[in-house]
Protein backbone atom coordinates (compact mmCIF):
# COMPACT_ATOMS: atom_id res chain seq x y z
CA UNK A 1 0.00 0.00 0.00
CA UNK A 2 1.44 3.54 -0.93
CA UNK A 3 2.39 5.68 1.88
CA UNK A 4 2.15 8.89 0.23
CA UNK A 5 -0.21 11.37 1.19
CA UNK A 6 -3.08 12.09 -0.97
CA UNK A 7 -3.14 15.52 -2.73
CA UNK A 8 -5.88 17.92 -1.15
CA UNK A 9 -8.03 19.55 -3.77
CA UNK A 10 -9.27 22.95 -2.91
CA UNK A 11 -12.18 24.15 -4.77
CA UNK A 12 -10.65 27.69 -5.41
CA UNK A 13 -14.11 29.64 -4.56
CA UNK A 14 -15.92 27.24 -4.83
CA UNK A 15 -16.13 25.64 -8.73
CA UNK A 16 -15.56 29.20 -9.66
CA UNK A 17 -14.43 27.73 -13.22
CA UNK A 18 -18.71 27.18 -13.64
CA UNK A 19 -20.67 29.14 -11.73
CA UNK A 20 -19.84 33.06 -10.30
CA UNK A 21 -17.10 32.70 -7.67
CA UNK A 22 -18.43 32.57 -3.51
CA UNK A 23 -22.03 31.75 -4.76
CA UNK A 24 -24.12 28.89 -3.02
CA UNK A 25 -24.12 26.92 -6.63
CA UNK A 26 -20.01 26.97 -6.83
CA UNK A 27 -19.81 26.07 -3.10
CA UNK A 28 -22.45 23.15 -3.66
CA UNK A 29 -21.08 21.96 -6.89
CA UNK A 30 -17.25 21.92 -5.87
CA UNK A 31 -18.61 19.13 -3.19
CA UNK A 32 -20.83 17.50 -6.17
CA UNK A 33 -17.41 16.82 -8.08
CA UNK A 34 -15.85 15.39 -5.38
CA UNK A 35 -13.55 17.89 -4.08
CA UNK A 36 -11.87 17.82 -0.72
CA UNK A 37 -12.07 21.38 0.44
CA UNK A 38 -13.53 24.86 -0.60
CA UNK A 39 -12.28 27.80 0.22
CA UNK A 40 -13.50 31.31 0.49
CA UNK A 41 -12.18 35.03 0.69
CA UNK A 42 -13.55 36.25 4.12
CA UNK A 43 -14.08 40.02 3.79
CA UNK A 44 -16.05 42.18 7.13
CA UNK A 45 -19.67 44.17 6.86
CA UNK A 46 -19.39 47.77 8.55
CA UNK A 47 -21.53 45.86 11.46
CA UNK A 48 -19.07 43.07 11.49
CA UNK A 49 -20.49 40.36 9.32
CA UNK A 50 -17.90 38.25 7.87
CA UNK A 51 -19.54 37.75 3.78
CA UNK A 52 -17.24 35.75 1.06
CA UNK A 53 -16.04 38.08 -1.65
CA UNK A 54 -12.51 37.88 -3.52
CA UNK A 55 -12.15 41.43 -2.39
CA UNK A 56 -13.25 43.83 -0.10
CA UNK A 57 -14.73 46.12 -3.58
CA UNK A 58 -17.37 44.54 -4.84
CA UNK A 59 -17.84 46.46 -8.28
CA UNK A 60 -16.56 43.36 -10.04
CA UNK A 61 -18.09 40.43 -8.31
CA UNK A 62 -21.56 42.29 -7.56
CA UNK A 63 -24.61 44.38 -9.14
CA UNK A 64 -24.02 47.07 -6.81
CA UNK A 65 -23.69 49.89 -9.30
CA UNK A 66 -27.21 48.95 -10.54
CA UNK A 67 -28.64 49.90 -7.66
CA UNK A 68 -29.18 53.67 -7.42
CA UNK A 69 -29.89 53.69 -3.61
CA UNK A 70 -26.16 53.07 -3.44
CA UNK A 71 -24.56 55.06 -5.79
CA UNK A 72 -23.24 57.76 -2.98
CA UNK A 73 -21.13 54.97 -1.28
CA UNK A 74 -18.96 54.63 -4.89
CA UNK A 75 -15.52 55.77 -3.25
CA UNK A 76 -11.79 56.20 -3.82
CA UNK A 77 -9.54 54.19 -1.10
CA UNK A 78 -5.84 53.27 -0.91
CA UNK A 79 -5.93 49.63 0.09
CA UNK A 80 -2.49 47.59 0.87
CA UNK A 81 -0.57 50.82 -1.52
CA UNK A 82 -3.31 50.32 -4.50
CA UNK A 83 -5.59 52.62 -5.14
CA UNK A 84 -9.20 51.74 -5.69
CA UNK A 85 -12.48 52.98 -6.70
CA UNK A 86 -15.40 51.73 -6.30
CA UNK A 87 -17.69 49.81 -3.65
CA UNK A 88 -16.45 48.53 -0.38
CA UNK A 89 -18.11 45.83 2.07
CA UNK A 90 -16.95 47.98 5.35
CA UNK A 91 -19.32 50.58 3.88
CA UNK A 92 -22.57 48.27 4.08
CA UNK A 93 -24.37 46.69 6.54
CA UNK A 94 -25.22 43.04 5.95
CA UNK A 95 -28.75 43.74 5.42
CA UNK A 96 -27.67 46.46 2.73
CA UNK A 97 -25.51 43.80 1.15
CA UNK A 98 -28.21 41.08 1.27
CA UNK A 99 -29.73 43.14 -1.75
CA UNK A 100 -27.12 42.48 -4.14
CA UNK A 101 -26.80 39.87 -6.60
CA UNK A 102 -23.12 38.11 -7.56
CA UNK A 103 -22.15 38.43 -11.10
CA UNK A 104 -18.67 36.62 -12.90
CA UNK A 105 -16.03 38.46 -11.94
CA UNK A 106 -14.25 36.97 -15.34
CA UNK A 107 -16.77 37.54 -17.97
CA UNK A 108 -14.48 37.81 -20.93
CA UNK A 109 -12.79 34.02 -19.94
CA UNK A 110 -15.93 32.86 -18.43
CA UNK A 111 -19.04 33.44 -20.79
CA UNK A 112 -20.87 30.32 -19.20
CA UNK A 113 -20.43 31.71 -15.59
CA UNK A 114 -22.01 34.62 -17.04
CA UNK A 115 -24.73 33.18 -17.54
CA UNK A 116 -25.71 32.82 -13.99
CA UNK A 117 -25.11 36.73 -13.41
CA UNK A 118 -27.89 38.12 -11.01
CA UNK A 119 -29.20 34.72 -10.31
CA UNK A 120 -27.93 34.23 -6.61
CA UNK A 121 -27.41 36.23 -3.72
CA UNK A 122 -24.05 36.62 -1.56
CA UNK A 123 -23.24 34.48 1.41
CA UNK A 124 -22.04 35.05 4.80
CA UNK A 125 -19.29 32.84 6.72
CA UNK A 126 -22.32 31.41 8.35
CA UNK A 127 -23.74 29.96 5.38
CA UNK A 128 -20.64 28.55 4.25
CA UNK A 129 -20.47 26.86 7.64
CA UNK A 130 -23.79 24.84 6.84
CA UNK A 131 -23.08 24.16 2.95
CA UNK A 132 -20.04 22.01 4.62
CA UNK A 133 -22.10 20.24 7.18
CA UNK A 134 -24.79 19.44 4.74
CA UNK A 135 -22.14 18.12 2.27
CA UNK A 136 -20.24 16.25 4.94
CA UNK A 137 -23.07 14.44 5.86
CA UNK A 138 -24.16 13.32 2.54
CA UNK A 139 -20.83 11.62 1.77
CA UNK A 140 -20.26 10.69 4.67
CA UNK A 141 -16.74 12.07 5.09
CA UNK A 142 -15.28 15.34 6.85
CA UNK A 143 -15.17 17.69 4.58
CA UNK A 144 -12.64 21.05 4.95
CA UNK A 145 -12.87 24.67 4.70
CA UNK A 146 -9.47 26.39 3.91
CA UNK A 147 -10.63 29.98 5.07
CA UNK A 148 -8.34 32.82 3.47
CA UNK A 149 -8.53 36.38 5.71
CA UNK A 150 -8.18 39.33 3.17
CA UNK A 151 -6.75 42.59 4.13
CA UNK A 152 -6.44 42.00 7.94
CA UNK A 153 -4.00 44.82 8.66
CA UNK A 154 -6.35 47.56 6.72
CA UNK A 155 -9.37 46.24 8.66
CA UNK A 156 -7.95 46.21 12.03
CA UNK A 157 -6.66 49.65 11.05
CA UNK A 158 -10.79 50.48 10.93
CA UNK A 159 -12.04 49.10 13.76
CA UNK A 160 -12.82 45.68 12.30
CA UNK A 161 -10.55 42.84 13.64
CA UNK A 162 -10.69 40.22 11.44
CA UNK A 163 -8.91 37.65 13.60
CA UNK A 164 -11.65 38.22 16.87
CA UNK A 165 -14.52 38.29 13.90
CA UNK A 166 -13.56 35.34 12.49
CA UNK A 167 -12.85 33.11 16.13
CA UNK A 168 -16.32 34.87 17.11
CA UNK A 169 -18.36 33.10 14.18
CA UNK A 170 -16.00 29.79 13.89
CA UNK A 171 -15.87 28.79 17.48
CA UNK A 172 -17.97 25.64 18.09
CA UNK A 173 -17.16 24.32 14.63
CA UNK A 174 -14.04 24.17 13.54
CA UNK A 175 -11.87 21.05 14.36
CA UNK A 176 -8.32 20.13 13.41
CA UNK A 177 -9.60 18.27 10.69
CA UNK A 178 -12.14 20.52 8.77
CA UNK A 179 -10.22 23.74 9.18
CA UNK A 180 -7.60 25.43 7.42
CA UNK A 181 -6.67 29.04 7.88
CA UNK A 182 -4.23 31.13 5.22
CA UNK A 183 -3.21 34.63 4.90
CA UNK A 184 -0.55 36.35 3.59
CA UNK A 185 -0.25 38.49 6.31
CA UNK A 186 1.08 36.02 9.18
CA UNK A 187 0.23 38.40 11.93
CA UNK A 188 -3.31 37.43 11.84
CA UNK A 189 -2.80 34.01 11.81
CA UNK A 190 -0.86 34.13 15.18
CA UNK A 191 -3.86 36.09 16.93
CA UNK A 192 -6.17 33.49 15.51
CA UNK A 193 -3.69 30.70 17.19
CA UNK A 194 -3.57 32.36 20.32
CA UNK A 195 -7.78 32.79 20.17
CA UNK A 196 -7.72 28.55 20.71
CA UNK A 197 -9.35 28.51 17.42
CA UNK A 198 -8.55 24.65 15.67
CA UNK A 199 -6.93 23.79 12.56
CA UNK A 200 -4.01 24.54 10.59
CA UNK A 201 -2.39 27.80 9.72
CA UNK A 202 -1.24 28.14 5.88
CA UNK A 203 1.24 31.37 5.10
CA UNK A 204 0.34 32.31 1.58
CA UNK A 205 3.19 33.93 -0.64
CA UNK A 206 3.25 36.10 -4.16
CA UNK A 207 5.55 35.52 -6.39
CA UNK A 208 6.70 39.07 -5.46
CA UNK A 209 6.75 42.53 -2.98
CA UNK A 210 6.31 42.00 0.94
CA UNK A 211 3.49 40.98 3.26
CA UNK A 212 1.07 44.24 3.65
CA UNK A 213 1.19 43.90 7.94
CA UNK A 214 5.26 43.97 7.69
CA UNK A 215 5.31 47.17 4.96
CA UNK A 216 2.65 48.74 7.23
CA UNK A 217 5.22 48.19 10.31
CA UNK A 218 8.57 48.41 8.33
CA UNK A 219 7.78 50.49 5.02
CA UNK A 220 10.02 49.90 2.38
CA UNK A 221 12.40 47.57 5.06
CA UNK A 222 9.60 44.88 5.06
CA UNK A 223 10.79 41.23 4.73
CA UNK A 224 10.01 40.35 1.22
CA UNK A 225 7.79 37.14 0.44
CA UNK A 226 11.26 35.66 -1.77
CA UNK A 227 13.05 36.09 2.13
CA UNK A 228 10.31 33.99 3.59
CA UNK A 229 11.06 31.01 0.94
CA UNK A 230 15.01 31.00 1.46
CA UNK A 231 15.66 27.93 3.57
CA UNK A 232 16.22 29.77 6.76
CA UNK A 233 13.04 31.87 5.97
CA UNK A 234 10.77 28.43 5.74
CA UNK A 235 12.80 27.36 8.96
CA UNK A 236 11.84 30.55 10.73
CA UNK A 237 7.90 29.99 9.15
CA UNK A 238 8.06 26.41 10.34
CA UNK A 239 8.19 27.97 14.35
CA UNK A 240 4.82 29.35 13.90
CA UNK A 241 2.41 28.36 11.00
CA UNK A 242 1.43 24.97 9.47
CA UNK A 243 2.16 25.06 6.04
CA UNK A 244 3.28 27.71 3.15
CA UNK A 245 1.52 28.30 -0.04
CA UNK A 246 2.56 30.03 -3.46
CA UNK A 247 1.75 31.26 -6.52
CA UNK A 248 1.76 28.44 -9.45
CA UNK A 249 4.26 30.07 -11.58
CA UNK A 250 6.71 29.45 -7.97
CA UNK A 251 5.89 25.74 -8.57
CA UNK A 252 7.77 25.04 -11.80
CA UNK A 253 11.27 25.16 -13.20
CA UNK A 254 11.31 26.77 -16.84
CA UNK A 255 13.98 26.27 -19.55
CA UNK A 256 15.46 29.71 -20.77
CA UNK A 257 12.42 30.79 -23.39
CA UNK A 258 9.86 30.44 -20.33
CA UNK A 259 8.82 27.03 -20.87
CA UNK A 260 7.70 24.61 -17.93
CA UNK A 261 10.10 21.93 -17.72
CA UNK A 262 8.99 20.02 -14.83
CA UNK A 263 8.56 20.74 -10.62
CA UNK A 264 10.48 23.53 -8.89
CA UNK A 265 12.54 22.27 -5.59
CA UNK A 266 9.65 24.38 -3.52
CA UNK A 267 7.82 21.48 -1.93
CA UNK A 268 11.27 19.66 -1.06
CA UNK A 269 12.35 22.78 0.52
CA UNK A 270 8.62 22.96 2.62
CA UNK A 271 9.15 19.59 3.34
CA UNK A 272 12.60 19.42 4.91
CA UNK A 273 11.48 22.68 7.13
CA UNK A 274 8.61 20.65 8.57
CA UNK A 275 5.74 22.61 6.46
CA UNK A 276 3.15 21.79 4.59
CA UNK A 277 3.18 22.71 0.42
CA UNK A 278 0.47 24.24 -1.28
CA UNK A 279 0.05 26.11 -4.76
CA UNK A 280 -2.61 27.99 -6.27
CA UNK A 281 -4.00 28.13 -8.53
CA UNK A 282 -4.92 25.42 -11.45
CA UNK A 283 -6.98 26.43 -13.78
CA UNK A 284 -7.70 25.29 -17.59
CA UNK A 285 -8.06 28.17 -19.60
CA UNK A 286 -5.17 29.56 -21.93
CA UNK A 287 -5.23 32.65 -20.08
CA UNK A 288 -3.98 31.11 -17.04
CA UNK A 289 -1.84 28.84 -18.43
CA UNK A 290 1.96 28.44 -18.88
CA UNK A 291 2.36 29.57 -22.23
CA UNK A 292 3.90 25.87 -23.51
CA UNK A 293 0.48 24.40 -22.45
CA UNK A 294 -1.73 26.55 -24.46
CA UNK A 295 -3.60 25.47 -27.44
CA UNK A 296 -5.08 28.43 -30.24
CA UNK A 297 -5.11 31.91 -29.66
CA UNK A 298 -8.45 32.59 -27.88
CA UNK A 299 -7.57 33.14 -23.91
CA UNK A 300 -11.00 31.82 -23.05
CA UNK A 301 -10.30 27.83 -24.38
CA UNK A 302 -8.84 25.47 -22.77
CA UNK A 303 -5.42 24.22 -23.34
CA UNK A 304 -3.13 21.44 -22.38
CA UNK A 305 -4.37 21.65 -18.44
CA UNK A 306 -3.72 18.23 -17.55
CA UNK A 307 -0.03 18.19 -18.43
CA UNK A 308 0.00 21.30 -16.48
CA UNK A 309 -1.53 19.62 -13.35
CA UNK A 310 -0.13 16.79 -13.72
CA UNK A 311 3.13 18.19 -13.15
CA UNK A 312 2.28 20.17 -9.82
CA UNK A 313 0.09 16.58 -8.87
CA UNK A 314 3.29 14.03 -9.46
CA UNK A 315 5.69 17.42 -7.02
CA UNK A 316 4.26 15.72 -3.77
CA UNK A 317 2.36 18.99 -3.10
CA UNK A 318 0.12 18.28 0.19
CA UNK A 319 -3.12 20.74 -1.48
CA UNK A 320 -3.59 22.33 -4.57
CA UNK A 321 -6.32 25.20 -5.68
CA UNK A 322 -7.91 24.80 -8.61
CA UNK A 323 -11.17 26.45 -10.30
CA UNK A 324 -12.38 23.77 -11.69
CA UNK A 325 -11.78 21.01 -8.94
CA UNK A 326 -12.85 18.26 -10.95
CA UNK A 327 -10.04 18.34 -13.45
CA UNK A 328 -7.74 18.18 -10.53
CA UNK A 329 -9.11 15.11 -9.36
CA UNK A 330 -9.07 13.45 -12.62
CA UNK A 331 -5.66 13.77 -12.74
CA UNK A 332 -5.01 13.40 -9.42
CA UNK A 333 -6.71 9.69 -9.97
CA UNK A 334 -4.75 8.94 -13.09
CA UNK A 335 -1.11 9.92 -11.37
CA UNK A 336 -2.30 7.88 -8.21
CA UNK A 337 -3.80 5.17 -10.51
CA UNK A 338 0.18 4.92 -12.07
CA UNK A 339 2.00 5.35 -8.86
CA UNK A 340 0.16 2.07 -7.48
CA UNK A 341 1.29 0.41 -10.94
CA UNK A 342 4.55 1.58 -10.36
CA UNK A 343 4.65 0.56 -6.58
CA UNK A 344 2.96 -2.98 -7.56
CA UNK A 345 5.72 -3.36 -9.99
CA UNK A 346 8.03 -3.13 -7.73
CA UNK A 347 7.36 -5.74 -5.93
CA UNK A 348 7.03 -8.23 -8.69
CA UNK A 349 3.08 -8.21 -8.50
CA UNK A 350 1.91 -8.50 -12.19
CA UNK A 351 0.74 -5.19 -13.63
CA UNK A 352 -2.67 -6.23 -15.04
CA UNK A 353 -3.89 -6.75 -11.39
CA UNK A 354 -3.88 -3.06 -11.02
CA UNK A 355 -7.39 -1.47 -11.38
CA UNK A 356 -7.10 2.55 -11.53
CA UNK A 357 -10.14 4.12 -9.16
CA UNK A 358 -13.69 4.87 -10.88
Amino acid sequence: MSTTPRTLVIAHRGASGYRPEHTRSAYELAFTLGADAVEPDIVATRDGVLVLRHENEISGTTNVAAHPEFASRKTTKHIEGVKLTGWFTEDFTWEELRTLRAVERLPQVRQAGSSFDGTERILRLTDLLAIIDRASAARGRSLVMVAEIKHATYFESIGLPLDELFAREIRGWATEENLIVECFEQTVLTKIRERGIPGRLVFLAEAAGAPADLVARDGKKARSYADHLTDEGLAQLAESVDGVSVDKKLAFSRDHAGHVTGPSDFVERAHAAGLLAFCWTLRAENRFLSKNFRRGSNASDWGNWSKEFEIVLRSGMDGVFADQPDLALAVRRRVEAQRRKAEKAALGTPAASVTPPA
